[in-house]
């Protein structure tokens, strides 16, 4: 069983890891902070996917579990392939990030920026 990321509408169940209110500490800080941050990041990455594709969008009660877990990996995949294709047809250089060139200096600047 897992751990959801929730805010204050959902009710106090142990799965639900809901955002402190006031955190005390650098501790609860920092979880508070990467917490929030991390479901912003889920939402917003739920909601292009619904943007892309219908089926997301509706309700979902009816379906089985696997059925749904298959639905988000295709749209996934899909969202995915689409982003690939349109940087393609961009004219977006191809990097090969295996093979880096012997004459590109590799020193590592230890000064504050």
């Amino acid at each position: 069983m897992g751990y959801y990321l929730a805010d204050g509408i959902y009710p106090s169940w142990s799965t639900f890891v809901k955002t402190i209110p006031s955190p005390q500490g650098r501790n609860n800080s920092l979880f508070a902070t990467t917490q929030e941050s991390t479901r912003k990041d889920a939402k917003h990455a739920f909601g292009v996917l619904q943007g892309q594709f219908a089926i997301v969008r509706g309700p979902a009660r009816l379906w089985r579990i696997e059925a749904l877990d298959y639905i988000i990996k295709a749209c996934i995949i899909l969202h995915n392939m689409i982003i690939e294709d349109e940087r393609d047809a961009n004219g977006a250089e191809d990097l090969d990030y295996e093979h880096v060139p012997e004459s590109i200096p590799t020193t590592v600047s230890h000064e504050p920026t």
